[in-house]
């Protein structure tokens, strides 16, 4: 089981050196708000990274994300390598907000291109579900196309909505 850590004591560490704190958020997130003393490492880039990282021994390694729950599965993926010196910092950025310790970044936090395409996809698929369980048979096709079309993204990481949303107005400036 992964040890945490509250937002001030991860604070009293980095503040000492005692400590490396790792952002595993996507990079639309880091850039929007992030704890100044963070590096960001996206979660699905972090087996690679760490490999390639050269970490200062008898540091600690707190991953942070914006709730808890990514920074945890980071730290799944991190004690094969590192034992007990990782940290998931408990509540992530959240926490770390509401203790009152300082945010850097470009702005207000957004939701993040990953999470749009996410939201729009599962309305897609529910919605065109609904209209074949009513009678409506394409759209058991169309629901399929979509699911289809999810799944191909995160095999290529080729995603097509992914980039039109990139473009749209209330993204400048998160991509």
């Amino acid at each position: 089981m992964t040890a945490t850590i509250d937002a001030r004591e991860a604070h009293r560490l980095l503040a000492r050196g005692d400590a490396l704190l790792i952002d595993v958020r996507e990079p639309d997130e880091f850039r929007a708000s992030h704890i100044p003393y963070a590096a960001s490492m996206p979660l699905g880039a972090l087996p690679s990274l760490l490999a390639d990282a050269v970490l200062p021994a008898g540091r600690l390694l707190i991953f942070q994300c914006q709730k808890g729950g990514r920074g945890g599965q980071a730290c799944a993926l991190a004690e094969g390598m590192l034992g007990d010196r990782v940290r998931n910092l408990t509540g992530g950025i959240e926490a770390w907000a509401a203790a009152g310790l300082p945010l850097a970044g470009a702005g207000a936090p957004r939701v993040s291109i990953f999470r749009q395409v996410q939201m729009i996809v599962g309305l897609l698929v529910l919605g065109f579900t609904l209209l074949g369980l009513a009678g409506f048979a394409p759209g058991f096709y169309a629901a399929g196309f979509f699911g289809f079309m999810l799944a191909f993204a995160g095999f290529s990481g080729w995603c097509g909505l992914g980039m039109l949303l990139q473009r749209m107005p209330w993204n400048q400036g998160a991509a």
